[in-house]
């Protein structure tokens, strides 16, 4: 009997939350609805302030995670109302949070990741039970924290004899390798598109470059691109993770400071596309050599130029959007979520070893009741 579950996801690209209510079972996960809803503009900005320090962050930062809450409450009843479920059908939430931090390994070798959200506020609201903070036993354990989706990926496509990938393009992007047979692998690659929204906000006004057709219309410029994939993390070996602490304005800003008054905007973005295809391709053809597919979520999979990109740089891989096998690739990683917070619920320890590195397999998750 399948077992319906909620997930929730706000990625690095800041743009809102995705939602999702799912009927989970012994067979493939199957979305019922779908829900997102945009974070109010005040919020977002504060969510992107936290990610570099400031005045009074502790009192900022709970603030915050009170406004995320509300705003995954408000996507929970969306979903709710649409599917005709009531709350009390809902075997639990898996809630993601924000990441505004996120540090594995660092400082005292332990690190952290840091996620907004008020959970108990959640399960208050929701009366459902809460599954959070998912990434952080996995720190302790001596993982990365991230990506944990490969799993689910798995679970989804992982297809014996044949070697599949799966490349996730939020704000960053991180690659799946589902090999013909053994252990998946999964880390990331580097930025998604963190970097081409904040630039295309800059300098049209727009949250997005739809489509990519702004990047399409300008010239990749010769110098710059080597400039940006002259950063380190891209050569450094999985395990990996990163995000906004790395890939962010003044990070570009450096590196465009040699090129002041002589890039136009629109070659700036064409570049900064080209950017995120190579880091994704080079990476997709250091640890997955084999594989003849490639399925491509997140709001990259949108984004017609760098999927026309992608498949250039890859001639011979069948590269293709998440849809046409089975799945939104805007659902994929609420769904994802909601799987966690099932095995979460059923105390089932992840192997994620070949993934973020950790020590061992450890179950994932706090539980907030909902009553």
């Amino acid at each position: 009997m399948p077992e319906i579950y909620i997930g929730l996801m706000s990625g690095t690209s800041l743009d809102g939350v995705d939602g999702v209510l799912a009927e989970l079972s012994e067979q493939k996960p199957r979305v019922v609805r779908h829900h997102w809803c945009s974070f109010a503009p005040e919020l977002r900005a504060e969510l992107l302030a936290l990610n570099t320090t400031g005045n009074n962050e502790l009192h900022r930062a709970a603030l915050a995670a009170n406004a995320v809450a509300r705003a995954y409450a408000g996507v929970v009843n969306a979903l709710l109302a649409a599917s005709a479920v009531t709350h009390d059908a809902v075997a639990a939430i898996g809630a993601h949070g924000q990441t505004v931090r996120h540090r594995p390994g660092e400082f005292d070798g332990t690190g952290y990741t840091l996620q907004l959200l008020n959970p108990a506020l959640l399960a208050e609201l929701s009366g459902i039970d809460v599954v959070a903070d998912l990434r952080s036993r996995d720190v302790a354990a001596g993982g990365q924290g991230a990506p944990l989706v490969p799993l689910f990926h798995q679970a989804l496509w992982g297809a014996p004899g044949r070697t599949v990938c799966v490349l996730n393009i939020g704000g960053i992007a991180n690659l799946t390798v589902l090999p013909e047979a053994g252990a998946a692998i999964g880390f990331d690659c580097g930025p998604g598109n963190a970097l081409m929204d904040y630039w295309c906000q800059q300098h049209t006004g727009q949250p997005y470059d739809a489509s990519g057709s702004w990047a399409a219309s300008g010239q990749v410029l010769p110098e710059l691109l080597p400039a940006l994939l002259d950063e380190d993390f891209l050569r450094v070996v999985p395990p990996k993770s990163t995000g906004r602490d790395l890939f962010n304005p003044a990070w570009l800003a450096i590196r465009l400071q040699a090129f002041a008054g002589a890039a136009t905007p629109v070659d700036v973005q064409a570049t900064l596309t080209e950017f995120t295809a190579r880091a994704c391709a080079d990476s997709f053809q250091r640890h997955a050599s084999g594989a003849s597919a490639l399925r491509v979520c997140g709001g990259g999979a949108l984004n017609a130029h760098l999927m026309a990109r992608l498949a250039a740089l890859l001639p011979g891989v069948e590269v293709t959007s998440t849809a046409a096998h089975g799945l939104d690739p805007l659902q994929v990683e609420a769904a994802a979520f909601a799987w966690l917070a099932q095995k979460a619920v059923r105390r089932e320890r992840l192997p994620l070893q070949s993934i973020t590195g950790a020590r061992g397999a450890r179950v994932l998750g706090c539980i907030y009741p909902g009553s």
